[in-house]
């Protein structure tokens, strides 16, 4: 059974610092036509670094859009043709003052595959060194060492909310269960 979806035009409503928004028309597989409202992203990164005591990084930051402050892992907004892993390394550098040795890609995650295109680029990192961290000049945010198991019950309990947050302290967790990190 043919399930795509052809765009017919795509119409741009909003084109912003971050986000562009497109009101398109697409046919359906039944060669209906349909409306698809489409937020364009250059899509992110994001790294479950863990130390040599088994505790994953963390940073607590205010989420605009949420009016609170998130505990998620080091992750950042990349430039459109912008090498993911590179931008994984300094996010996680400015964000938490650590450096890794060994670096694993555990996959892409869609976080709204309903409306929006990003994708947030995965890895896991261990084998830290640390240094001085460099945030943005526009981001506050306190960095957290959370032990791996602890982790995992709190996303079991919902106090971590974040998706790829929770998909990648998930991941790590397995994959260490598994010997395969």
């Amino acid at each position: 059974m043919n399930l795509n979806e052809k765009t017919l035009e795509k119409i741009y409503i909003y084109n912003g610092k971050i986000i562009n928004v497109r009101a398109d028309r697409a046919e359906l597989p039944n060669g209906k036509e349909a409306k698809r409202e489409v937020v364009e992203h250059p899509g992110g990164v994001t790294i479950a670094a863990l130390t040599d005591k088994n505790e994953l990084m963390f940073v607590r930051q205010f989420r605009y859009p949420y009016g609170e402050v998130i505990l998620e892992i080091p992750a950042g907004k990349l430039e459109y043709g912008e090498d993911p892993f590179e931008a994984g390394k300094r996010e996680l550098r400015e964000e938490t003052g650590a450096v890794a040795q060994e670096y694993l890609n555990i996959g892409k995650f869609y976080p709204t595959p309903g409306y929006c295109g990003e994708i947030i680029h995965m890895y896991a990192a261990k084998g830290l060194t640390f240094t001085d961290l460099d945030p943005d000049e526009d981001e506050f945010l306190a960095v957290e060492r959370i032990p791996l198991e602890k982790a995992v019950d709190m996303v079991l309990n919902n106090e971590i909310r974040d998706g790829k947050t929770q998909a990648a302290v998930l991941k790590v967790a397995e994959l260490i269960r598994r010997g395969q990190f």
